[in-house]
């Protein structure tokens, strides 16, 4: 399984974050040559306000396929999918503002200043509409309010188990107040890893054994060290602690105030089928069964609001399934690719 050693893959999206996977998916066997390509920044744009994000497109083509990662993920998180995708279509990652090589932002973290920013990216690269969007968690909450707010530049969405806008509310009533009282002890262990980052995080520390997971099995040696020297510094601690400030509220509230139908548009769901609190060997718990019941109704629900939308539920897959089962996500934007023309 990939290694997951720490509470901070629960961090990332709060609640629903990465699990294991069975020991042979490609996430275990095999870093594909390209990943020392994601090490490095690639161009800087200028998105205003002095500030500059780190793009990386390749490929050629249209539509152009850009990718949103999710809370505490740089661009490279997409790099076993990227590659694949270029292969027919132009395809680009960015680092958010204070992740990866893009400059922090002063501005409070929310999904409509993401938007922001990414808007602004597309402009000032000339990347032309339309655009298939690719989010992951909470850059899936980032990937829908760009569609509700540029419709008219958006020619698809592939959703990577995106949480609804009301996961924690659901959540928390379907487990009986299990999930705040979670999140009550993952908020305070974050930020005693954010105080470690501040005063600065160091390899062999017991700070660093319980803030920083070894994951230099799933992204190779040419990649891991820059995975490693970003996950250690504050500044990306900083950038994840304002966007884990505004989730349940700002971000959760633009988002609501978007809703609605999405037309046509082509849009595929993409659902774990691991569960993030699955004990190994063990018999599902009643909770755990009424917890992921209500995220696959959630993601069927927002599949639902495009009269060609679907959800595809990808077995042997945790949290991270562009990571867990790359093929699965590659699949979904070229589906997604292909009913441009129809």
């Amino acid at each position: 399984m990939r290694p997951r050693t720490t509470f901070l893959r629960l961090l990332w999206l709060t609640c629903v974050a990465a699990t294991s996977v069975p020991a042979n998916t490609l996430a275990q066997n095999e870093v594909p040559s390209t990943a020392g390509d994601y090490a490095v920044p690639h161009t800087r744009v200028d998105v205003g306000q002095g500030r500059r994000l780190n793009l990386y497109c390749r490929g050629t083509g249209s539509p152009t396929v850009v990718f949103e990662s999710g809370m505490g993920d740089e661009a490279w998180t997409w790099f076993r999918v990227h590659a694949e995708v270029a292969k027919v279509a132009r395809a680009c990652v960015y680092d958010r503002a204070g992740y990866g090589f893009s400059d922090p932002a002063s501005r409070p973290g929310t999904a409509r200043n993401a938007v922001a920013d990414l808007h602004a990216l597309l402009r000032a690269a000339h990347i032309a509409a339309p655009i298939v969007l690719v989010g992951h968690s909470y850059g899936g909450r980032i990937a829908q309010l760009y569609a509700y707010t540029y419709p008219k530049g958006i020619g698809g969405l592939v959703l990577v188990d995106a949480d609804h806008e009301d996961a924690a509310v659901r959540g928390n009533r379907v487990t009986q107040g299990k999930l705040k009282l979670l999140r009550t002890q993952m908020d305070a262990a974050f930020e005693q890893c954010r105080s470690a980052a501040r005063a600065g995080l160091h390899e062999g520390t017991e700070a660093w054994a319980r803030c920083i997971d070894d994951e230099s099995a799933t992204y190779g040696p040419a990649l891991w060290p820059a995975v490693k020297a970003a996950r250690q510094g504050l500044r990306r601690w900083d950038a994840m602690a304002s966007e884990r400030k505004n989730y349940d509220t700002r971000t959760a509230s633009e988002l609501r105030a978007a809703r609605r139908s999405f037309g046509n548009l082509p849009l595929i769901y993409l659902t774990r089928g691991v569960s993030p609190f699955a004990q190994p060997g063990q018999p599902q718990s009643a909770t755990n069964k009424a917890f992921e019941d209500d995220v696959l109704q959630s993601h069927e629900e927002i599949a639902a609001l495009s009269s060609r939308g679907q959800n595809r539920i990808v077995a042997g897959a945790g949290h991270d399934i562009h990571l867990d089962q790359p093929h699965a996500v590659t699949d979904a934007v070229l589906t997604v690719i292909g009913m441009q023309s129809r």
